[in-house]
């Protein structure tokens, strides 16, 4: 399924790429979250040709009222039409689009295309993950001078316990942020609360397949398409610097600070 998938992605980011710092009408929906005619126009382009890669799937997408059959199909596409759209109507270049395909309860297949940059992330379970084609790795080491992103109160928590940390610039794609650990440009990611399944399927794949994990500040890992789809405060790097990550988060308690 990967080349169908990769095709699909750079038709949805030429779409995106034509509303681009564009005059594009967009609302907000309930909770103040922005959309806009270009989110739409990707969810309705992402259905139509994911439904042809993998027919009979389940749906759970950002732009889609839920439809809870769902939760009843082996296999769910998990969809955000444009991760970071307040970035995206803000003319920053720092937003993807994230799909992935579900099975059970975890993600086999994942692709996540960031357009502006041209990169082009894909997943396997199994079978590893990459950039343009290229194998990605997360990079491996301690947590001394790590370079963290993420919500500022993660990382001010971080730097009291490890004074050597570097924070990190803003990535407004939730989905982009994870993957920058799996791609190793990023040692460690902060999700705050309330990420959703469509905001983090595709980058989870991608992080575990590049050796790294993705997990809950308690180190459990995240389940998909649960009734609820929504997940509690998340933390993403390499191995061996997550296990040591989520032991100093749970002897100091970071996440309460």
């Amino acid at each position: 399924m990967i080349e169908p998938l990769s095709a699909v992605m750079r038709e949805a980011g030429a779409l995106a790429l034509g509303f681009f710092r564009t005059p594009v009408r967009s609302w907000l929906k309930p909770g103040n979250s922005p959309v806009s005619d270009a989110d739409v126009a990707l969810d309705r382009l992402l259905r139509q040709r994911l439904e042809t890669i993998a027919p009979g799937c389940g749906w759970l997408s950002e732009e889609t009222e839920d439809d809870r059959s769902r939760l009843d199909a082996r296999r769910v596409w998990i969809v955000d039409p444009i991760d970071g759209t307040r970035a995206f109507l803000a003319g920053l270049p720092d937003w993807t689009i994230s799909v992935a395909l579900n099975e059970g309860e975890r993600p086999i297949l994942a692709a996540l295309f960031a357009p502006f940059a041209n990169e082009l992330f894909l997943a396997t379970a199994g079978g590893g993950a990459s950039c343009n084609g290229r194998p990605i790795a997360a990079n491996p080491g301690g947590i001394e001078h790590a370079r963290v992103a993420g919500p500022r109160r993660y990382i001010d928590g971080l730097a009291a316990a490890l004074p050597g940390v570097v924070p990190e610039p803003k990535i407004h794609s939730l989905a982009l942020r994870l993957t920058r650990v799996a791609q190793g440009t990023l040692d460690v990611a902060f999700a705050s609360t309330a990420s959703h399944d469509w905001d983090l399927a595709a980058a989870d794949l991608l992080v575990h397949e590049a050796g790294g994990a993705l997990t809950t500040l308690a180190g459990e890992v995240l389940a998909y398409n649960r009734p609820e789809p929504i997940h509690e405060a998340l933390i993403a790097a390499g191995l061996s610097r997550h296990r040591q990550l989520t032991d100093l988060i749970r002897a100091r308690g970071i996440a309460h600070r």
